[in-house]
């Protein structure tokens, strides 16, 4: 079931990235040949009043929206008025770059109805875990108390980060315990954690979602979509400047282990946390410019609407499909990796 969830959660990433190239496409007038979620063979397809054939294929690990006379190499649709080569390049700019900006539109949209809805996660004054050997545990503390107090200051309605700070440091600190309806004080000399550079008393506070505002859900959404983008650019330049992260790196098969994994641990909030990164990822992906991408195909435009001509759209063709055979390939390896991963 769960690996079924994580492929369900890729068919949605593939199916609303495709969409995107689809929908431009109508907009502007491009006839597309087919739009399938899928490779290899068909499963089930019908043809739409539009004469588009649609189509769910066996292999759920991508898809594409094929438009008319789209990469020909051998030039049979050189001269036909309805070829994607003859339609404007302001048309096919619009056609090409929806296909990222559906998944950053979907992370966006999913976010900022996830906090508004079930909210985002909020650290309480209430400890939800005690280190063994440590000064808390040491004091008599237990799960489920609260700090209400600390150093005679009240902290009943302080966030749990002042409540953290008023502990950071080398002297004994008074602490005041709200357990159940008593309250009692006891006092501790926090310790040094080394790996975290802070001192600490041995102590997790637990948390809770909140739900947010709807204009403070947008703004949660923007901070946590930009995070991701950056996130995922700073790695790929690491990759490619300092060669690390490659043994992170995994392919469609990996995706879905990971969602699997992550959505039977934490359930539905991992499956909504994992669909927004991914999207993300998917759609910055799609930006590199890398033949048989988006971002190639984008490049190639800006290309011709500087030049005012466009590149021979049987070398253009060559090199999208070049491309796509590198990207099969890669697709192929990860995938063998990911698999001997499984076993391991």
């Amino acid at each position: 079931m769960y690996v079924l969830i994580g492929i369900l959660l890729l068919g949605i990433l593939i199916a609303v990235h495709e969409f995107g190239h689809f929908m431009a496409a109508r907009i502007c007038g491009i006839e597309v040949m087919e739009f399938a979620i899928g490779f290899g063979p068909k499963i089930v397809g019908w043809t739409g009043k539009s004469g588009t054939k649609f189509a769910f294929r066996c292999i759920p690990l991508g898809g594409y929206c094929a438009f008319y006379g789209e990469d020909d190499v051998d030039g049979k649709h050189k001269d036909d008025p309805r070829a994607y080569n003859k339609q404007s390049v302001w048309k096919r700019m619009f056609s090409v770059i929806m296909g990222p900006m559906m998944n950053f539109i979907l992370a966006f949209v999913v976010a900022t109805v996830f906090y508004w809805c079930a909210g985002a996660a909020e650290v309480t004054s209430t400890i939800d875990q005690i280190e063994a050997g440590r000064p808390a545990a040491s004091a008599g503390i237990a799960v489920g108390d609260r700090i209400i107090g600390v150093n005679g200051v009240d902290m009943s309605e302080r966030p749990a980060t002042e409540i953290r700070e008023a502990v950071n440091g080398a002297e004994p600190v008074t602490v005041t315990i709200l357990r159940g309806e008593e309250t009692f004080e006891t006092t501790i000399t926090p310790f040094w954690d080394e790996e975290l550079q802070r001192y600490r008393i041995g102590i997790t506070f637990g948390s809770r979602s909140v739900p947010l505002p709807f204009m403070q859900a947008v703004e949660y959404s923007w901070s946590y979509c930009v995070e991701a983008g950056t996130l995922i650019v700073r790695t790929l330049g690491e990759m490619v400047t300092k060669g690390e992260h490659l043994d992170e790196v995994g392919g469609p098969v990996g995706a879905v282990a990971t969602v699997s994994q992550a959505v039977q641990q934490e359930g539905w909030t991992a499956f909504v946390g994992m669909l927004v990164m991914i999207s993300v990822n998917l759609g910055v992906m799609n930006l590199l410019p890398i033949p048989g991408l988006d971002g190639s195909r984008f490049i190639f435009m800006v290309i011709e609407a500087v030049r005012g001509k466009p590149v021979k759209p049987e070398r253009e063709a060559m090199v999208h499909m070049i491309g796509m055979l590198f990207l099969f390939a890669l697709m192929i390896w990860f995938t063998f990796k990911d698999i001997i991963r499984l076993f391991q």
